[in-house]
């Protein structure tokens, strides 16, 4: 790491460069501002970039993302950290922050890099892909994924056994394996957090398998097989490769649920394990999809419309909360469930589970700071000091919050409340003039 850090000076910093981060810088530089756009991750784009289609329109996810993620690359008001973290925020005074930022190394010369991949292809080291969850491996120089931004080689030191086979493949000798880790302190007026969320660890309900039984998978990783960019030319169940025929959603995988921790429900759950059941019985015509829920909660522009269609094209839909997962010898899996309808308890077999995974807070939100404290909500999501009349606003003058870093919410509102957050920051900034 080198001993003296690097100085500069924005109207903004911008935290998390997923679809409403990204959203408010390109805001603020549209109107003059100028920005820094940090990403802990190698690409801009959020989760957004790695969905298949949205709901309720099953418009390409990938399509939406794309244009904007170029127009948020090449805009001349934003800079990009991408591979980079903020380690701490000092408030100096009313109308200044101050940012230790770390640039990680990424062991290529971004400027020099054409993106070619012949250092992917020459590199003998195989490991598991992070971005397609392991349904298959890459190499330990790789581009993250085919519409990354930017499109730029990493090399996955950890993993890389410094052959010198990618050097050697590379035309424009952009590969530099002494490269260390850039300190900045940077100088801003106004901090926009939009650090998103994480989704739910299912390893943390045992009773469900995720871990254990292979073909219990979690709804991003199904997200991934039916992506233009999936690992597999189809849908496959991981135990043994083959198309499945009968497939379960379970709602709520730590969600509405005390005994997790996560109380709340997550918003997007139940629109998005319908949107995947709709493009199953696009994919698999035969497939018998079934959908266990609690309560469907369809509350948005066009989405009880949505549910209703999937329920003509034919996806069961049962109201009961699965109490066991159990596995059978040839991989089928046993759901145990209570039939609220009904009022007993029944068993139904399945070849694939996908569990509909919660959204919790990032655990980020609280470890900017060093001399304020910003305020969390009781579920660790950063607190809305006045959410009717200022959503935006935090419990910290001139930081803001967009997206999810605030709580749940889908595509749309993210965006709206990344509008909310620029605007926010853009009048503080004024003022203050």
């Amino acid at each position: 790491m080198t001993e003296e850090k690097k100085k500069a000076s924005y109207d903004a910093l911008v935290i998390g460069g997923g679809i409403a981060g990204g959203e408010a810088a390109l805001n603020m530089a549209n109107n003059g501002f100028t920005v820094l756009l940090i990403e802990k991750d190698l690409s801009i784009g959020g989760k957004m970039i790695h969905l298949s289609k949205v709901f309720p329109t099953l418009d390409c996810s990938a399509c939406i993302t794309t244009p904007k993620v170029s127009e948020i690359s090449r805009h001349p008001l934003i800079t990009i950290y991408t591979g980079s973290e903020v380690r701490n925020i000092n408030r100096l005074s009313d109308t200044l922050f101050e940012a230790d930022i770390i640039k990680h190394p990424r062991y290529v010369t971004e400027e020099d890099c054409t993106g070619c991949q012949l250092c992917e292809q020459a590199c003998p080291v195989v490991v598991s892909d992070q971005y397609q969850f392991g349904f298959v491996g890459r190499k330990a120089a790789y581009i993250p994924f085919s519409i990354a931004s930017p499109r730029v080689a990493a090399i996955d030191i950890e993993n890389c056994t410094l052959c010198g086979a990618c050097e050697k493949a590379c035309p424009t000798k952009c590969i530099d394996f002494t490269q260390q880790s850039i300190e900045y302190l940077v100088r801003v007026k106004t901090v926009i957090i939009a650090t998103g969320f994480n989704l739910f660890d299912p390893l943390k309900i045992p009773r469900f398998g995720y871990g254990r039984y292979k073909n219990v998978i979690t709804a991003m990783e199904m997200e991934r097989q039916l992506a233009p960019t999936r690992p597999f030319n189809t849908v496959l169940r991981p135990g043994d490769g083959k198309v499945p025929d009968r497939l379960a959603y379970v709602l709520c995988t730590g969600s509405r649920d005390v005994t997790i921790g996560n109380p709340i429900c997550s918003q997007i759950c139940c629109m998005y394990s319908i949107k995947q059941a709709q493009l199953l019985m696009g994919a698999l015509p035969m497939a018998d999809v079934t959908i266990y829920y609690i309560n469907i909660r369809s509350f948005g522009k066009g989405f009880e419309e949505f549910y209703d269609q999937a329920k003509g094209m034919g996806v069961n839909f049962v109201k009961g909360k699965i109490g066991l997962i159990s596995e059978k010898e040839n991989g089928n899996l046993i759901l145990r469930y209570e039939d609220v309808n009904a009022n007993t308890v029944k068993e139904a077999e399945h070849d694939l589970v996908i569990l509909a995974t919660g959204v919790v807070s990032n655990p980020d939100n609280a470890s900017f700071f060093t001399n304020n404290s910003l305020k969390l909500d009781p579920f660790s999501f950063i607190c809305q000091t006045d959410m009717l009349a200022s959503p935006a606003r935090t419990s910290i003058e001139g930081v803001f919050v967009a997206g999810t870093a605030s709580g749940p919410m889908d595509i749309p509102d993210s965006i709206l409340s990344a509008g909310a957050a620029s605007s926010e920051a853009m009048s503080y900034i004024i003022s203050k003039q």
